[in-house]
């Protein structure tokens, strides 16, 4: 089992309140929530990909540093964790998202990987004109596979003809070749999401609310895709860890960040992941659509108690 964390490259991390700690993103925050991680023994830490926020009263992730560019610097000041920044396929072209990575994965002495992110929020992408139209909804995961087709084999071979739909190369190369596995991290909560991450992935990330039983058949999901593929997948279960001195004290945060929940920022979040008019039961804009209030947690499964509760 490995542990890791959701760096904060986005402003006021993961709780749409404003009764949550409100800060912004900085390297110097995520450097010691990093060095933090790794002195305790964790495995990795992630930071997402954010082009927009949500905006409400706390400006929910408008403000955010750039993946690639952060995860290079932690590698630099680090020696053991692993490191996963995130693509917005929408924006990077595969070959440069290559060539980013093996530079990352040399700076890391390989501890770098990719976490690929679809794109279900128009909103990111139709801001710089990059939003192909509705007809990503449906093929998103098909872009994503030629995606990831295109940066293995420039990683294993250092050139690259591939023809497909989304992706024409002629003799493209990126070289020196990446020296290390660099593992594909995806997101797919729909069976075709984890479909494509049983194809080309080496981890998944599961996000269940406070459900154990959905989590194991989940899980259970993602291992059958695998099976299909013959290929290895992780599964990465998603929990918020809100630790106090005693479970009650605990409790009491949970429902106070709730109560101040940012309903204006939900509201917009909610609006945008309505607009999936493809979305599959189970896949993340329908996880988003769930309940408005649980969103101030992003429907992820909360862990809230004493540090006895949260590590039993």
């Amino acid at each position: 089992m490995d542990f890791g964390v959701f760096i904060p490259i986005g402003n006021n991390g993961w709780i749409i309140s404003k009764n949550s700690p409100q800060y912004m993103p900085s390297f110097e925050l995520n450097k010691q929530i990093t060095l933090a991680a790794e002195k305790h023994g964790f495995e990795f830490v992630l930071s997402m990909v954010k082009l927009r926020g949500f905006g409400g009263e706390t400006e929910f992730w408008d403000h955010n540093l750039e993946s690639f560019t952060l995860m290079a610097g932690l590698a630099s000041v680090t020696t053991k964790i692993k490191l996963y920044a995130s693509t917005a396929i929408l924006t990077l072209h595969p070959a440069m998202v290559a060539r980013m990575a093996m530079t990352i994965d040399d700076i890391s002495g390989g501890r770098f990987g990719i976490n690929i992110v679809s794109g279900w929020n128009m909103s990111e992408y139709a801001q710089m004109g990059v939003w192909p139209g509705d007809s990503h909804f449906a093929n998103r995961y098909d872009h994503s596979s030629e995606y990831v087709a295109v940066m293995k084999e420039l990683w294993t071979t250092g050139r690259s003809s591939f023809k497909g739909e989304f992706y024409q190369l002629d003799d493209c190369m990126v070289q020196p070749k990446a020296a290390h596995h660099i593992p594909i991290v995806g997101a797919g909560q729909s069976d075709r999401g984890m479909q494509f991450c049983a194809e080309y992935g080496d981890y998944n990330f599961i996000v269940t609310p406070s459900d154990l039983d959905l989590l194991r058949s989940m899980s259970d999901q993602l291992q059958a895709a695998a099976e299909k593929t013959g290929r290895k997948v992780g599964a990465y279960a998603l929990n918020m860890i809100f630790i106090k001195d005693s479970d009650k004290e605990a409790e009491d945060y949970v429902q106070h960040c709730k109560d101040g929940a940012d309903t204006d920022a939900l509201a917009f979040m909610m609006g945008m992941a309505a607009a999936d008019v493809n979305a599959a039961e189970g896949g993340t804009a329908k996880q988003i659509l769930m309940d408005m209030q649980n969103n101030c947690m992003f429907n992820i499964n909360v862990i809230a108690g004493s540090p006895a509760t949260v590590a039993r």
